[in-house]
């Protein structure tokens, strides 16, 4: 299960994530998307998928389980961010409804659930905040700390009832940048019962031009050190701005345009190219992490772990079987 898959807004790239040996992809849908915007990406999504049978929408574990004994893709629709809700916590059902699984809470900025990972404040979760995540936790809608600020996070994780997740963060004391989190945040999610999704991004694995295979591995296993394996999962986080999908100029135009609309700070996004780790550029290439992580001493049932089997705790604990 790749946790975090922007590179899915074109839905051109699916069969490279097949090719590549996932079975759980999670497009995101949105970013700082309002309703209507987020609805007519949902909706894209659902057109898809009654013509595409390589792939089936996962409303439930069950729902993974049979896609998988199938030889299927299962489908989690994922939102990074909460500005889809408005100020409307119903909003959380109507989504729940459509098959969106895991909502992010913030996505860089501030917004009504609370502040995000790249604002001048962090003053924690607001009373629609607190709302919000108690209505994930009623209707089994899994709650994503990636991109929010660290008081927000530690809040949502100190009042959610259901396992917490960062579905796409590196830890600061490996590679310190504002989006990667702190030890205090990878153990109050583990004491949550959830997990921290290692990303690729390579701004948040390393300094290097293009980071190693060991060095996003050198990520997991800080965290399984700290908190052990049960609360480690993959969220590589490919996107269309990066290396081998946009050229240089359309990457510039992309990280300008975020930059602009305040969704991206300098100090915190060094401008593209955007390599991703070396054996794992590409979506399609990453069963080579699987090789390398064996080569670095993981068991099998620690690879199976880390790349789906937390997942799956985590989404049967927070949506039922």
């Amino acid at each position: 299960m790749d946790a975090a898959a922007p590179l899915l807004r074109d839905r051109r790239w699916i069969g490279a994530y097949l090719a590549g040996g996932v079975d759980v992809l999670c497009p995101t849908i949105c970013t700082n998307d309002n309703a209507a915007q987020t609805l007519r990406v949902v909706g894209a999504w659902h057109r898809h998928l009654r013509g595409d049978a390589r792939l089936v929408l996962a409303r439930s574990v069950a729902d993974i389980e049979t896609a998988k004994a199938s030889g299927k893709g299962a489908v989690i629709l994922h939102a990074q961010g909460g500005d889809l809700l408005e100020n409307e916590v119903d909003l959380v059902d109507a989504f729940k409804a459509l098959g969106v699984g895991i909502l992010q809470l913030t996505y860089n900025e501030k917004n009504r659930i609370g502040d995000g990972a790249g604002e001048r404040t962090d003053a924690g979760l607001s009373h629609f905040g607190l709302k919000v995540v108690a209505r994930c936790n009623e209707v089994g809608m899994v709650v994503d700390c990636s991109h929010t600020g660290a008081r927000t996070t530690l809040d949502a994780m100190e009042v959610s009832t259901k396992p917490v997740v960062f579905s796409h963060a590196n830890p600061k004391a490996v590679f310190d940048t504002a989006r990667n989190i702190t030890d205090a945040q990878i153990k109050a999610v583990a004491a949550t019962g959830g997990l921290t999704g290692i990303v690729g991004f390579p701004v948040f694995v390393s300094a290097d031009p293009q980071p190693s295979l060991d060095q996003i591995i050198d990520h997991m296993v800080y965290v399984a050190d700290l908190v052990g394996i049960a609360h480690i999962g993959i969220g590589i986080d490919y996107f269309l701005g990066q290396s081998g999908v946009a050229d240089d100029d359309a990457a510039i135009r992309d990280y300008e345009g975020r930059v602009a609309e305040g969704r991206w700070r300098r100090a915190d996004y060094p401008a593209p190219p955007y390599r991703y780790p070396e054996g794992i550029e590409m979506p399609d290439k990453l069963a080579n992490l699987t090789v390398r992580m064996a080569e670095r001493g993981f068991s099998e049932d620690e690879i199976r772990a880390v790349l789906g089997g937390n997942w799956m705790r985590v989404l049967r604990a927070c949506w039922g079987g």
